[in-house]
């Protein structure tokens, strides 16, 4: 686990990487909370639960950036603990919750499924849950309904950008509703417009910043 602490807002994330795809899950909450919020858990459940129990925090939302098999998979075993959290999830990925085929877990011989979307979001709306407020940005390429989330209130801002844009690379394309040329153009409408120090929590490796991408990424370069 690695754990961020913002000034301004004493928000605190912590990650939870899980070992088959490497996909890294988030637990953000306010210091002065019990309530959390859940972001794309993937295989690793147990260590997310052991966190929550050993923090005496609760679930408010599950949020799913988008809904391949690696960033759903957890949402049922987090649900089954704590039910009353919302599953989150952008309008058009909602299909690929119960579908694996959709979800791509069907092609590792795998058949995931996750509980429905309780609430589903587009792009501009505003969501707030355990005090933390974000506002959703539509981000296909990766997955044709792909979102990521934006943390305003903090210094810097938060980008919890999923499969998009990684630390010297981007999310893949080459699947069915994948296209380079539509991520490239999320990347630069949705992620580069943010501030240069803006942290971006990527779905798989390290984390960084818009201002690192921009000048090095030999994907999408500034």
């Amino acid at each position: 686990m690695t754990k961020v602490r913002l000034s301004e807002k004493p928000l605190q994330i912590t990650s939870v990487v899980s070992e088959m795809f490497a996909e890294n899950a988030f637990i953000i909450h306010l210091n002065d909370r019990n309530d959390c919020i859940v972001i794309d858990p993937s295989f690793d459940t147990g260590s997310i639960l052991q966190y929550l129990t050993k923090n005496r925090l609760t679930v408010s939302a599950i949020l799913n950036t988008h809904g391949h098999t690696d960033h759903i998979v957890g949402n049922a075993a987090i649900k089954a603990q704590f039910p009353d959290a919302p599953i989150v999830i952008g309008t058009a990925d909602e299909p690929k919750l119960t579908d694996p085929q959709l979800n791509l877990s069907a092609s590792y011989g795998l058949a995931i499924i996750s509980p429905h979307a309780d609430h589903t979001v587009k792009h501009g709306d505003i969501i707030e849950y355990a005090g933390i407020r974000l506002e959703t940005r539509d981000t296909p390429g990766h997955s044709c309904g792909h979102v990521v989330w934006i943390c305003h209130d903090t210094t810097p801002v938060v980008a919890i950008n999923g499969d998009v844009l990684f630390a010297g690379s981007v999310g893949r394309t080459d699947f069915p509703d994948g296209s380079f040329e539509i991520l490239e153009q999320s990347i630069r409408q949705q992620l580069y417009t943010l501030p240069d120090d803006t942290i971006v929590l990527t779905g798989h490796g390290n984390s960084t910043t818009i201002g690192q991408e921009k000048q090095t990424n030999p994907f999408v370069s500034e």
